[in-house]
């Protein structure tokens, strides 16, 4: 699969990343060694998420975005499994207790907020947690602030063997990852400080 092509970065850049403003309330970066790792970046995530939180997920394919969905499922104790919505879109995760449920998006196919429209996001988002990948550019208005994850191969990037299904293998294997994270909005304006204790965590 081609990487997005210039055309849609080209919408991205022009939609603009920073609908609430370019300067986010919050940053912070961590090196991730491995697949586990992501993981366990993914379930403690999950602890500072609440319902009409919104989670963009940028990265190159195969970089680890939806192994991280799979560890904010974990931590959300959402039914699974989660897996890539590539083909599907958009998924729902209904949760086991009672929580919030998980919307997983893939906005990879999508070019223009018009389309992004059709999926109705917005309908599930006051009382899920949405997590779209590929989305940066086109999915920030849908909430007053947003969680952006960056993620970054430290080194050259491998050729990616497609699975079975014909969609790139999404996982961080053993390469390290570079991890940014920043928080947009007055919600992650209030909530820096647990974001920092959450990823220190990671790193123990």
């Amino acid at each position: 699969m081609p990487e997005r092509s210039a055309a849609s970065r080209s919408l991205a850049a022009a939609n603009g990343h920073g609908a609430q403003g370019d300067i986010p309330a919050v940053t912070a970066r961590l090196a991730v060694p491995s697949a586990a790792q992501m993981r366990l970046l993914g379930t403690r995530l999950a602890r500072l998420l609440r319902a009409g939180d919104l989670v963009v997920l940028a990265g190159s394919l195969g970089a680890g975005k939806t192994t991280l969905v799979q560890g904010l499922g974990e931590g959300l104790a959402v039914r699974g499994p989660v897996t890539s919505p590539t083909f599907v879109i958009a998924r729902v995760h209904p949760s086991l207790r009672g929580g919030p449920d998980l919307v997983h998006a893939d906005a990879f196919r999508l070019g223009s907020r018009l389309e992004v429209d059709d999926l109705d996001l917005e309908a599930e988002l006051d009382h899920s947690i949405t997590v779209v990948e590929w989305g940066e550019g086109l999915v920030e208005n849908l909430a007053a602030g947003h969680l952006r994850v960056t993620i970054d191969r430290q080194a050259p990037e491998p050729a990616i063997a497609p699975d079975a299904a014909g969609d790139p293998a999404d996982g961080p294997g053993d390469q390290v990852r570079i991890v940014t994270v920043s928080g947009y909005g007055n919600r992650w304006d209030g909530a820096a400080g647990q974001l920092r204790r959450v990823l220190a965590e990671v790193l123990r």
